[in-house]
C-alpha cells in the first residue's frame, strides 16, 4: 500500500500536528527509515534486533497505553534528578567531550554502577537509536540490560529464555536507556550551539533547536492545516522554521506530549555552559522557591532580613502611597531610587519594583538600572503595564530589558507581564513571556495568575524562572513549587496587612476594644524597631 508523505513548516500547523493524539512518533527502523522492525528484538542473533528491541520498548517512539506506561516509568525516574543538583553535578565534574559528562552525571545521580562506562555504552547506541543496524551498538544495549537488568534479558543476555523474562523489569530498564541516550543527543547539541557567547538559552532552543525536524506516522485518518491525512501517513514537522515565525518555541513540544525531561536538560545545559550566576540569580535555582516578601521603607526590609529571609524586594505600591502618590504612574523615579540607595546600606539581598522603567526610552530605563546597581541592588523588576491601563508593546518591553542587560550584566531583571494582572489581551501571555527571556530576562513575572493550569503550561514552555504574586486566595506555596514556579513574591500584601493592623488598633483604642496583652501578633518594642532603623556606619550617638 502506498502512504503519503506531508511536510508541514508554518507554526500553527506544526504545534497542531505535535497535539494531535493521531498523529503518533514513527519507530525508526535498522535502514535508517521510518519503517519499525516488528519482531521487536527476539532474534538476537540478526544484526540491529537490539537496538530495534529498545526502540520498540521506550516511550519516545510509542503511543497509546504503552506510551502512557513508559512515560510514567520516565517521569518517576526523572522525579529523583533534582535539577539544581545536576546543575552543580555537572559543571563541577571532571572536563571531557559533552556527551560524556550528561550522561555520566545522568547515571550517577540515578545511581548508576561504573557511570563512565555507562557513558560510553549510551554514546554507542545513541548512534543507531534514531535509525540504522550496528551489530556493536547491540553489544551495547545488550551490556546496559545486563547492568540494569541482570539476567533478564532473551535475546539480549546470554544464559536465558525468552519464556523467562522480568518483561516489567526489562521495561524498566529499556527506558532508562532510552531516557540517557536522548538527554546525550538533544543536551549536547543544545550545549554546542550555546557555548562561546552570551546569547540566552531561551533564544538558541528557538533559533537553533536541538531537534530540527521530527516525523510522526498517523495511527488514524486526520486533519492538519485543512489537509486530509490517511492512517499510515507520513507527516513531517520543521521545526526550526516553525519557531522562526514565532517567539514561543517547539523545541520541547506540547501538550500531550511536552519532553518529560525539559527541566533536567536545561539544567545540565546551563551547568556545562558555566554562565555565571550571581547570589540572588543562584536563589532562584534551588530546590524550593523564592518567597520574596516586600518591603516599603529601611525597617520594614531590616525586619524582614532578620527574621531570616534570604532576599527582600520592594513594593511600588507601599514606596508610592507611603509619600502620597499613586502607584504604576511612573511618578516615584526619586523615591525608589532613594529608598535603593538606603536598603544598600543594609547586610541583605534585595531587589527593586522599578514599575516600567519610568521611561519608554531603553537609554534611559538602562541609566535607572545602572544607579540602582550602584545602590547595591541584586535585581530589577519591570514592568509591560502602562499608567493608562494598556500594555506596552511587545517589542519596546523587550528593548528595555535587552538595554539592561547590556549595561549591567549582572543585575537580575525580572520581567513582568500584566496581562492577567489588568485582565487584558491575556492570550499574549506566552508570547511576551517567551520575547521577554529571549531578550535577556533572568526570570518572568505574572501577577494575577492563580489557575494551576496556567500555570503548569507556562512552567513547562519557560526556560527562565517563573515569578508568581501570592494570593491568600489562591495556590499555596508547596502547590506552586509542585507546579514549577521558582520565586513568590508577596507584592503589596505585607504593607496592606501593616497598614489594616495599624488602623485596627489605633480604633481598637480610640473606642475601648483593645487588648494589647499576648496575641498572635507579637508587636515590636520601641528599642527593635529603633534598631533598625540604625543604618551600617551610622553612630547612635549625634
Amino acid at each position: 500500500m502506498t502512504y503519503t508523505t506531508h511536510e508541514f513548516d508554518r507554526y500553527a500547523e506544526v504545534r497542531a500536528a505535535l497535539e494531535d493524539p493521531a498523529l503518533v512518533p514513527e519507530l525508526p527502523g535498522a535502514d535508517g527509515g521510518g519503517d519499525g522492525v516488528a519482531d521487536g528484538g527476539a532474534d538476537g542473533g540478526k544484526t540491529g534486533a537490539s537496538v530495534a528491541w529498545l526502540r520498540a520498548t521506550v516511550a519516545r517512539f510509542s503511543s497509546g497505553e504503552a506510551h502512557r506506561r513508559r512515560r510514567a516509568l520516565v517521569a518517576a525516574e526523572l522525579e529523583r534528578l533534582e535539577p539544581a543538583a545536576l546543575r552543580r553535578a555537572v559543571a563541577a565534574g571532571p572536563e571531557g567531550e559533552i556527551r560524556v559528562r550528561v550522561v555520566r552525571t545522568l547515571a550517577e545521580g540515578m545511581g548508576m554502577a561504573e557511570p563512565g562506562a555507562v557513558a560510553a555504552a549510551v554514546i554507542v547506541v545513541a548512534g543507531a537509536y534514531f535509525g540504522g543496524a550496528d551489530a556493536v551498538a547491540d553489544e551495547a544495549v545488550a551490556g546496559l540490560v545486563a547492568r540494569l537488568a541482570p539476567g533478564l534479558a532473551p535475546g539480549l543476555a546470554p544464559g536465558l529464555a525468552p519464556g523467562q523474562a522480568d518483561e516489567a523489569g526489562l521495561e524498566a530498564a529499556a527506558n532508562r536507556i532510552g531516557l540517557l541516550v536522548q538527554a546525550c543527543t538533544a543536551t549536547a547539541a543544545l550545549v554546542e550551539a550555546a557555548a562561546g557567547g552570551d546569547v540566552p538559552l531561551a533564544r538558541v532552543l528557538r533559533e537553533t533547536p536541538p531537534v530540527r525536524t521530527m516525523r510522526r506516522v498517523a495511527a488514524r485518518a486526520t486533519r492538519v492545516g485543512g489537509r486530509e491525512i490517511a492512517a499510515g501517513d507520513v507527516v513531517l514537522l520543521d521545526l526550526a522554521a516553525a519557531n522562526r515565525a514565532h517567539p514561543v518555541p517547539l523545541t520541547f513540544g506540547v501538550p500531550p506530549r511536552v519532553c518529560p525531561g525539559r527541566a533536567q536538560a536545561l539544567a545540565l545545559a546551563e551547568g556545562l555552559l558555566r554562565r555565571p550566576l550571581t547570589a540572588f540569580a543562584r536563589l532562584h535555582h534551588r530546590a524550593a522557591p523564592l518567597l520574596l516578601p516586600n518591603a516599603w521603607d529601611y525597617a520594614s526590609a531590616a525586619a524582614l532580613a532578620g527574621r531570616g529571609f534570604t532576599a527582600i524586594g520592594t513594593t511600588s505600591l507601599g514606596v508610592a502611597a507611603a509619600i502620597g502618590l499613586p502607584d504604576a504612574a511612573g511618578a516615584t523615579a526619586d523615591a525608589t531610587l532613594a529608598l535603593a540607595r538606603r536598603l544598600g546600606q543594609g547586610s541583605f539581598l534585595f531587589t527593586v519594583d522599578a514599575e516600567g522603567g519610568f521611561s519608554d526610552d531603553p537609554r534611559e530605563v538602562a541609566e535607572l538600572a545602572r544607579k540602582l546597581a550602584a545602590a547595591g541592588a541584586a535585581g530589577i523588576n519591570l514592568e509591560d503595564g502602562r499608567p493608562d491601563g494598556s500594555l506596552a508593546p511587545i517589542e519596546l518591553h523587550a528593548a528595555k530589558i535587552a538595554a539592561v542587560k547590556t549595561a549591567v550584566p549582572a543585575l537580575f531583571v525580572n520581567a513582568r507581564t500584566d496581562t492577567h494582572w489588568l485582565g487584558r489581551q491575556e492570550e499574549e501571555t506566552a508570547r511576551r513571556l517567551a520575547s521577554y527571556e529571549q531578550a535577556g530576562a533572568d526570570g518572568v513575572f505574572v501577577p494575577g495568575l492563580s489557575d494551576p493550569d496556567g500555570i503548569a503550561a507556562l512552567t513547562a514552555s519557560l526556560v527562565v524562572p517563573l515569578n508568581i504574586l501570592y494570593a491568600p486566595t489562591g495556590p499555596t506555596l508547596a502547590e506552586l513549587a509542585a507546579l514549577g514556579v521558582r520565586r513568590v513574591s508577596l507584592g503589596s500584601l505585607l504593607y496592606r496587612r501593616a497598614l489594616a493592623a495599624a488602623v485596627t488598633t489605633a480604633t481598637a483604642v480610640r473606642d475601648g476594644t483593645a487588648d494589647l496583652g499576648p496575641t498572635d501578633l507579637k508587636t515590636l518594642s520601641y528599642a527593635e524597631v529603633q534598631a533598625l532603623g540604625v543604618l551600617e556606619g551610622t553612630p547612635l550617638e549625634p
